[in-house]
C-alpha cells in the first residue's frame, strides 16, 4: 500500500523532499560539528569583511560613488564571495556525498542544489546583517531598487552553480583540477569591479572588462543600490545569455558524467 501511494506521488513533490532532506544534513555537516556553528559561518564573513572594508577605508576615503566607503567595498566584496564559495564549495560535492548518492533516489543534481541552498540562504543572511548593520550605523542607505539587488544576487548565485557544478564534473575526472582552477581564477577578485568603478575606466579597457559576467553581477547590484549610479558597461542580455550558455554546458557535462558512471 506505501508503495503504490509513493508511485503515485508526484515526482516533483519527491525530489523537492529530497533535496530539503540533504539540505538539512548538509548544514548539520557543516556547521553542527562546531560549537555555534551556524553563527561563526554567518559572522565570520561579516567581521572579515568589516575588517578589510576599514582597512582600505584607510587608504582611500573617498568611494567612487556615493559618500560610504564601507557601503561601496561591500556591494562589491560581499557578491564576490559568494560567487566564490559556491564555485569552490561545489566542486568537491560529489566526493562528500559519494556515499549518498548510491541511493537511488539521490541525484547527483540533488547534492548540487542541496549544498547551492545552504550557502545562498547562509549569504542571505550575512547580506542582511551587514547592510543592516550598515543602514544602523549611519553609513549607507535602503537600496533604490530592491527588485534590481535581488536580480543582482540571483544572477551571481546561478553563475556560481554553473561555475560549481561544472568544475565538480572536471574534478571528478581529473582532480589536479582544483589547484588549478584557483590559480586561474584568482585574478578574478581584481577584475571583477570590487575595488573600481569599470565606468571610469577609458572605452578599449571597458570593452574587454565587460566581458566579465562577474563584473556584470556585481554593477548591476550597485545600479539597484544607487540611485545616482548609471553604469556604462551592464549589459542584462549578455549577462542572462552567458547563464544560460553556462548551465547548458554544466548540466550537460553532469548528465555525460553520470552516464559514464552508469
Amino acid at each position: 500500500m506505501t508503495t503504490a501511494v509513493r508511485s503515485r506521488e508526484n515526482p516533483i513533490v519527491i525530489k523537492a523532499r529530497v533535496v530539503g532532506a540533504l539540505a538539512l544534513r548538509e548544514a548539520r555537516v557543516t556547521f553542527g560539528a562546531v560549537k555555534l556553528g551556524y553563527f561563526w559561518a554567518i559572522f565570520e564573513p561579516v567581521l572579515g569583511t568589516a575588517l578589510l572594508t576599514f582597512i582600505f577605508s584607510l587608504i582611500s576615503r573617498h568611494p567612487p560613488i556615493g559618500t560610504s566607503f564601507a557601503l561601496f567595498f561591500a556591494t562589491g566584496i560581499l557578491i564576490y564571495n559568494l560567487y566564490q564559495k559556491l564555485s569552490g564549495s561545489l566542486m568537491a560535492v560529489f566526493e562528500a556525498n559519494r556515499g549518498l548518492l548510491a541511493y537511488p533516489l539521490v541525484k547527483e543534481t540533488d547534492v548540487v542544489f542541496a549544498r547551492f541552498l545552504v550557502i545562498l540562504m547562509t549569504y542571505l543572511f550575512i547580506y542582511i546583517i551587514f547592510f543592516g548593520g550598515l543602514i544602523t550605523l549611519g553609513l549607507a542607505h535602503f537600496p533604490h531598487r530592491l527588485d534590481v539587488v535581488l536580480l543582482a544576487i540571483g544572477a551571481i548565485a546561478a553563475l556560481g552553480l554553473g561555475a560549481g557544478l561544472t568544475n565538480a564534473v572536471i574534478y571528478m575526472l581529473w582532480p589536479t583540477w582544483r589547484r588549478i582552477e584557483a590559480v586561474i581564477t584568482r585574478p578574478l577578485f581584481f577584475l571583477s569591479g570590487v575595488f573600481f568603478i569599470p565606468s571610469n575606466f577609458p572605452p578599449t579597457m571597458r570593452y574587454w572588462l565587460s566581458w566579465n559576467p562577474i563584473l556584470q553581477a556585481i554593477d548591476l547590484f550597485r545600479v539597484g543600490y544607487y540611485s545616482n549610479y548609471h553604469s556604462q558597461v551592464l549589459d542584462v542580455p549578455y549577462l542572462c545569455m552567458y547563464i544560460a550558455i553556462l548551465f547548458f554546458v554544466a548540466f550537460g557535462a553532469e548528465r555525460l558524467y553520470r552516464k559514464h558512471q552508469n
